[in-house]
């Protein structure tokens, strides 16, 4: 509850309550008006009915005075008269001529209009009529006033307009604490996070767009907390990496200028060694940053999968060879991508210098590609030592390497870097080991529909 109120009195809280209600005031205001407008009319049409059936009625006894009197000169008029008195109406009765009849005699044509007292309030005419012939009129003379059931409508417009009031007060407060209260969390979490405070949450059930909100800003904050967590360990691993080779050529160099160790070609070739994977820490670092970006710098064309890994074989060979590997080939069949060539070349180079570097001699490498499921495949599969199962889900990791892999020169980026690239072009890489040893990685992309032949 004191969230709420704290949001209904924060700034946004106070201009949706002052929104609402000056919505729910226009709308008072203006059905007020209308319902008291139409209530006027409806009272005053109604009165008027009434009026009417009581000059009917008076009319109806000053023709049954006339019927037995034949004729205005000794009418008794007093029955009409009591109608009138019934209804608080003063009666005025004139024969053909304008000549008033009731009250009194021989006023004379009426020329200017009725007499003072005609004029007290709303007047109503009817005609006095006798075997269908019209013998004169009457005329009633109702008191001015206010009708009794116009003050009864206001007074019910009047309270409704208070209870409506109400009612869109309590809603807009209970609307505005809904809406308000899920921002201001949101934002306190907000300030919160900028502070340093990385666990924290909206943690909000908000309906609709507020929910989304509430949402969206934990998985952005789930992710900011990832990426600082993998910049961390990055610049952990890229220290230690750094580390080992910097110290041993350091010390090398520290020896030579102390006359430690004569310069003799064996102390500087070791020297050379330790710059030299200096060197290739920080290139496949630089091709990791690349194959990052890949999506950016992709310049895809049509062109053959199965070509691509052959190139690619032919430069590994003698690195292959060298290592004392068997490898054989299934590449006789094109299978056709769109793709960037030097990237494709580049992530199967990096899965067949893995080969060479972690499979021992006497292992064999195969390489193919072919069609499976409508899908281009490309597979090398090796039958060294292997992954253990334990660490298959960090084989594509930056900067992993198998607790069995200590003693290998290797950074741990190669299948990094083939996971940006394949990724890139919009396919996806799997990696799966057996138990008795042997690595086999897979790379799925789609397959390019060739244009067929026109005929003739």
């Amino acid at each position: 509850m004191i969230g709420d109120r704290s949001a209904m009195t924060g700034p946004l809280g106070r201009r949706l309550l002052a929104a609402f209600l000056l919505v729910a005031l226009s709308s008072v205001v203006v059905l007020t008006v209308a319902a008291l407008v139409a209530t006027d009319r409806g009272l005053a049409s109604a009165a008027q009915q009434d009026r009417q059936r009581v000059a009917v009625r008076v009319a109806a006894a000053a023709a049954d005075a006339y019927t037995r009197s034949d004729g205005w000169g000794d009418t008794d008029l007093t029955a009409a008269s009591a109608v009138a008195e019934a209804a608080d109406a003063r009666l005025v009765v004139r024969d053909t001529g304008g000549s008033m009849v009731w009250p009194g005699r021989g006023m004379g044509p009426v020329t200017g209009g009725m007499h003072s007292a005609d004029t007290a309030g709303p007047i109503t005419e009817a005609a006095v009529t006798v075997g269908g012939r019209r013998v004169g009129t009457v005329r009633l003379a109702f008191p001015a006033g206010t009708s009794g059931g116009r003050t009864v409508a206001w007074s019910w417009v009047a309270g409704a307009a208070g209870v409506a009031l109400v009612a869109a007060l309590a809603a807009s407060g209970y609307v505005s604490a809904r809406l308000a209260r899920p921002l201001a969390v949101v934002a306190a979490t907000a300030r919160r996070f900028a502070a340093g405070e990385r666990s924290a949450r909206a943690g909000l059930r908000a309906p609709g767009e507020l929910g989304e909100v509430a949402r969206a800003f934990d998985t952005m904050a789930d992710e900011v907390v990832r990426a600082e967590t993998v910049r961390r360990r990055l610049s952990a691993d890229i220290a230690h990496e750094l580390r080992t080779p910097l110290a041993g050529l350091q010390a090398g160099l520290e020896e030579l200028r102390d006359g430690l160790q004569s310069p003799d070609t064996a102390r500087l070739a070791a020297l050379h060694d330790q710059s030299l994977r200096l060197g290739r820490i920080v290139q496949d670092l630089a091709d990791l940053s690349a194959a990052e970006s890949a999506a950016l710098s992709l310049h895809p064309a049509d062109t053959d999968l199965a070509g691509i890994a052959a190139t690619a074989l032919a430069g590994q060979r003698p690195r292959l060879d060298a290592a004392g590997l068997t490898v054989t080939s299934d590449l006789d069949r094109r299978v056709p991508v769109r793709g960037d060539p030097d990237r494709l070349h580049q992530a199967v180079d990096n899965l067949l210098a893995n080969a060479a570097r972690y499979c021992r001699s006497g292992d064999r490498v195969h390489l193919r590609v072919c069609v499976e499921d409508g899908q281009a495949v490309l597979q090398v599969a090796d039958t060294g030592p292997g992954i253990a199962p334990d660490e298959l889900s960090h084989a594509f990791e930056r900067l992993w390497r198998g607790r069995d892999t200590a003693g290998t020169a290797g950074s741990g980026i190669g299948l990094a870097v083939v996971r940006e690239l394949v990724t890139a072009h919009g396919g996806a890489v799997g990696i799966d080991s057996q138990a008795s040893g042997g690595v086999t990685v897979t790379i799925v992309l789609p397959l390019a529909v060739e244009p067929r032949p026109v005929a003739g």
